[in-house]
């Protein structure tokens, strides 16, 4: 860590907003000028739209995640967590991946935490669940869906290939229709190999408590999203809800009950709840509660934005709409890293702070190889884009906004490949316990006199 008298700018957070908001302050700022100290539990931030098609495969997972030392070569790293703030020391105190907590000093802090995915206490949810928030889970599920398929096709069971083929999905967001519409991609692609599971032989559901799904492009868009998705098959279920899914028996509370091997849980997200140990103002939600300049309401050396923020959205209030808030998605969180970011180095200059101010441009969504919707917002105009069309549009907007130029140049690789190549369909399910095969090879081995009794048959009780 520095021991530089530098005032030092702390970013709790090395999500999207963490990484771009450090990069702005260390492009913007001279030199010398400040430490920019950046804590994340992680060492890369991960860009979260791309996991559906990471776990389908059609994007490495290596290659939609940004390592933040490489990106922020002149910022200090840590890899932990920021378990609380002192704002009367202006100390952080921070607990290491390893070792004792130490505290860190600052004298301006940005707070990036993110979201965590919003769950419920639902029987058997824990135990059973997959959620789709890190890049670790997406590599899960796809190992996971193969892995049924490869159980479904040994057996002769009908009730363990049932419940192996039966794959539920609850949440009609963009996480959930995407990654549904990918992964069933990768099913029907993967069952070519399989001499003992067909496509028909699975079975798909879509889960949601609203009335439509991918409520961001609208509701025409999203009729037709379902439309789509059930012509590919998939169950949509709307204004149903999960009672519970113990021992994967799901049960819905329209009635339905299943059994399932695999449950993906995409069911909205909320603030990060270490924000309440912060002594931050906080909304209704949980998220910090910030003015326009991203300021904590309040302070005049604390920022937040992005998915823990509560930011006013100034262009909806000026249309009307007095309560309007800043949606927490990629296009917002960008734009406020930005904002944020000179907004730190003015208040450190003494230099008046900048509104943030951003017009929504649209949604679009990827459901599958080939298929998407699109709204595209050009002033008071809007443009609905439906199939091929619409994905292209996907993959430019959100290949274009993957950080780095790097990993641009990455994934737009790992598509032009996948035009020529076919999908690799291999479960890689030993990862998650890459030592068992290891560990049985090494184990010291049994004692002869033991192994002598454990051989010999036991005698019958008389």
């Amino acid at each position: 860590m520095s021991t530089t008298e530098r005032p030092r700018i702390l970013v709790v957070g090395g999500g999207y907003v963490g990484l771009y908001a450090a990069r702005r302050i260390l492009k913007q700022m001279r030199y010398g000028e400040a430490t920019v100290t950046v804590v994340d539990p992680r060492s890369y931030m991960t860009y979260q739209p791309f996991l559906p098609e990471a776990a389908a495969g059609s994007i490495s997972p290596r290659h939609v995640v940004v390592p933040l030392r490489r990106v922020l070569p002149k910022a200090e790293v840590l890899t932990g967590r920021v378990t609380t703030i002192d704002q009367d020391r202006k100390v952080a105190t921070v607990a290491p991946l390893v070792g004792e907590a130490y505290e860190l000093p600052f004298d301006y802090l940005v707070i990036a935490m993110g979201a965590v995915s919003r769950t419920f206490p639902i029987p058997g949810l824990a135990e059973s669940g997959i959620g789709m928030k890190g890049v670790e889970e997406a590599i899960g599920l796809r190992n996971h869906v193969l892995e049924q398929l490869d159980k479904a096709d040994s057996t002769t069971d009908e009730e363990v290939r049932r419940k192996a083929l039966t794959f539920v999905f609850v949440g009609g967001g963009f996480a959930g229709a995407e990654t549904v519409g990918e992964v069933e991609d990768m099913a029907r692609d993967a069952a070519k190999y399989y001499n003992n599971v067909k496509r028909e032989d699975m079975r798909f559901l879509l889960v949601d408590v609203a009335d439509k799904i991918l409520p961001e492009v609208g509701p025409k868009l999203g009729a037709y999203g379902k439309e789509h998705l059930e012509s590919r098959g998939v169950e949509v279920y709307l204004k149903t809800g999960m009672d519970s899914c113990v021992d994967g028996h799901v049960k819905l509370n329209n009635g339905l009950e299943v059994d399932s091997n695999t449950i993906v849980w995409t069911a909205g997200v909320k603030p990060n709840p270490a924000l309440a140990r912060f002594g931050l103002p906080l909304g209704p939600r949980g998220h910090v509660d910030t003015a326009a300049t991203l300021q904590v309401q309040g302070t005049d050396y604390i920022w937040a934005a992005g998915d823990n923020a509560q930011v006013p959205d100034l262009v909806g209030r000026k249309n009307g709409n007095e309560n309007a808030w800043c949606p927490p998605n990629a296009q917002h969180a960008l734009r406020q890293a930005k904002v944020l970011g000179d907004n730190v180095l003015s208040g450190m200059r003494g230099f008046p702070q900048k509104e943030y101010s951003h017009a929504n441009k649209g949604a679009v969504a990827g459901l599958g190889l080939h298929k998407g919707v699109a709204m595209i917002v050009m002033g008071k105009m809007k443009i609905k884009l439906k199939g091929r069309l619409a994905w292209y549009m996907h993959r430019a907007y959100h290949g274009m906004a993957m950080p780095t130029f790097n990993r641009k140049i990455r994934v737009f690789a790992d598509w032009t490949l996948a035009m020529f190549l076919k999908r690799e369909v291999v479960s890689l399910g030993a990862m998650e316990n890459p030592r068992e095969e290891f560990y049985e090879a090494a184990k010291p081995a049994p004692a002869p006199a033991a192994a002598a009794d454990a051989d010999k048959p036991k005698a019958k009780a008389s």
